[in-house]
């Protein structure tokens, strides 16, 4: 054995203390389905997987349980997180040669047999009594002496040029199984990525941590080849990750967090990739302060038209935070009861176990199993759709995904119901409703759902990539007639700055139901909580509340701080994440 092999032998059995506990299931529904889900998988027999899911979990996949047993070499538990009969949250480690940590959580279905209706698995930082040693100066040497690193490091020259056929070149020779388009994807939303650590390193695995380059984002790499020559790359994985401790977020003024966006904004725009407009906002007092409103790139690219801070920008799924906002100002009014199931408002629903099992909080929560509007019906009948009533002609029919109330999975089509009740209770059109009762009480005059085929004064041109290509097209092919209660319509950053006032000003709710409105219910994965039609992201609170939107051609975010009083609406008539980098620039540099 050679001296770069034997520092990596040690390097991995400096692992083994940590891979060597593991921890007992408890014997409950979900303990025991979760058992025999890691069992089917462990097996790796196709036949034996295809029984599990028949008999246990009738959303997967045979393919995708083959590629994660594959993937990871399957899982030890290190931890039981917590356990309950419809519940298990584990931390488990990979067996494979990136040994990652994963936090596993699965639900089932109350009744017999259990099913399970949700796994969720999430790539985490191991705790400290966990944690692998830090690579010595030699082992560090060795790794990068070995063939795993210099594949990842050939890789990553490739990936950073930004040349499509260097990198095609580099994958046709040493990755023939990765997709040329999403790689491109990835450089084009990253900017590329930097090298922060070399984590773990074995004969045919290297782990680390890479920083992207447009943004402040940080993920985990693992990249594991075959041990013969030429050693082809067999898996490059990169998954993002809270930002580590040894690098902790900066600690900016006021005045500097203003200076250091005004600086990104026009790099961005002057390379194109940001247009849009950001304003950054302080509530207290009963005032709304302005620090921050600037526009940036062009309206409209064919006529030259420049944005303006009063332009007006699609905003896809923002739309969801007026929805629920209706819909609590209408359980604020006693017509409404969140327990209450849908049929009792819509009492025509087609699908009976829809009417009677899914409930109002469901419906908010994205936890009702109504399943989304987008795909091939979608796509077929988009234009025809001109009314909320016409979505459950065509939906109405299904039966839900899974049990009501056992996980989440977001639903468009759940909070286009949400619309559908606020026209049954009210009396109203939802889009008057929402005109009436939000947009006039909060002082936005610029906003509304406007039909795609009604000239608006003002409002953008949306423009997206083409997957694999270059330049920019307009996305009027994608778009819907009229937004919905799920998203859509347009709004300004102005209005939206108006509506977190009213809002956390009381003008819109009482102070009872605000914080009901606003407070997470339920894990949406990767460390967020979602509230009714509000994402919660606060921890200790501290933290922002809001709803980011995205489609092809349109990406806004907007983030309410109700500890220190910050307000960031960001909108772009640009794919994502053209606006939610913004969002995320300020919410690491903001004062809290």
């Amino acid at each position: 054995m050679n001296r770069t092999a034997l520092i990596l032998c040690t390097a991995l059995l400096a692992m083994s203390p940590a891979a060597s506990a593991r921890a007992q299931i408890p014997d409950t529904p979900a303990g025991r389905q979760f058992t025999a889900w890691r069992k089917a998988q462990d097996s790796g027999d196709r036949a034996a997987i295809q029984q599990f899911i028949d008999a246990s979990m009738p959303f997967g996949r045979v393919e995708q349980e083959l590629n994660m047993g594959k993937q990871s070499g399957g899982y030890d538990v290190k931890k039981v997180e917590s356990s309950s009969d419809a519940e298990l949250v584990v931390l488990a480690q990979e067996r494979g040669p990136a040994q990652q940590f994963a936090r596993i959580t699965v639900t089932v279905a109350p009744a017999e047999p259990h099913q399970i209706s949700g796994i969720q698995l999430q790539v985490v930082q191991p705790p400290a009594e966990l944690a692998p040693p830090k690579l010595t100066v030699a082992q560090l040497d060795a790794a990068r002496a070995a063939a795993p690193y210099r594949q990842f490091s050939a890789w990553l020259e490739a990936f950073n040029s930004g040349d499509r056929e260097r990198v095609h070149r580099f994958l046709d020779a040493s990755y023939p199984t990765a997709n040329l388009d999403a790689q491109m994807g990835l450089r084009e939303r990253t900017g590329g990525l930097e090298l922060r650590a070399l984590e773990r390193a074995t004969a045919t695995a290297i782990v680390g941590i890479v920083e992207q380059r447009q943004g402040d984002q940080f993920a985990r790499f693992v990249v594991v080849i075959d041990s013969a020559e030429p050693h082809l790359v067999t898996r490059l994985n990169i998954s993002a990750i809270p930002r580590p401790a040894e690098s902790p977020p900066p600690h900016l003024s006021e005045a500097e967090v203003i200076t250091q966006l005004r600086a990104k904004l026009e790099k961005d725009a002057a390379a194109d990739r940001f247009a849009g407009t950001v304003v950054l906002s302080r509530i207290g007092g009963g005032k709304n302060q302005v620090l921050f409103s600037e526009a940036y790139g062009l309206a409209d690219r064919e006529h030259k038209v420049p944005n303006t801070i009063d332009t007006r920008f699609r905003i896809g799924s923002m739309n969801k935070m007026f929805t629920a906002v209706s819909i609590l100002q209408l359980v604020q009014a006693g017509k409404i009861k969140l327990t209450d199931p849908v049929g009792k408002y819509i009492t025509d629903y087609p699908n009976r176990d829809v009417a009677a099992k899914v409930t109002i909080h469901q419906l908010l929560t994205h936890t009702g199993g109504t399943g989304d509007i987008f795909g091939p019906d979608y796509a077929a009948h988009r234009l025809e759709l001109r009314t909320l009533d016409d979505y459950v002609r065509l939906y109405g029919a299904r039966a839900p995904a899974y049990e009501p109330g056992s996980r989440w999975v977001y639903s468009n089509y759940g909070m286009l119901l949400l619309g559908v009740v606020i026209e049954r209770v009210s009396g109203q059109s939802y889009y008057d409703y929402v005109a009436d009762h939000i947009y006039r009480p909060a002082g936005m005059t610029r906003s509304g759902s406007e039909p795609e085929d009604v000239a608006v004064e003002g409002r953008s041109v949306g423009y997206m990539q083409p997957r694999g290509g270059s330049g920019w097209t307009t996305n009027v092919g994608t778009l819907p007639y009229r937004g919905t209660s799920a998203g859509g319509g347009y709004s300004t950053v102005g209005d939206l700055m108006k509506f977190a006032g009213a809002l956390m000003g009381h003008v819109l709710l009482n102070s009872e139901n605000t914080n009901l409105l606003i407070t997470g219910k339920v894990n949406s994965g990767g460390g967020g909580m979602y509230a009714y039609g509000f994402e919660d992201g606060r921890t200790d609170g501290v933290g922002a509340v809001g709803h980011s939107g995205g489609a092809p051609g349109m990406n806004g975010d907007l983030r309410i701080y109700p500890k220190s009083g910050y307000v960031v609406a960001v909108l772009s008539n640009l794919d994502p994440p053209a606006a939610s980098q913004v969002s995320a620039f300020l919410d690491l540099r903001l004062p809290r």
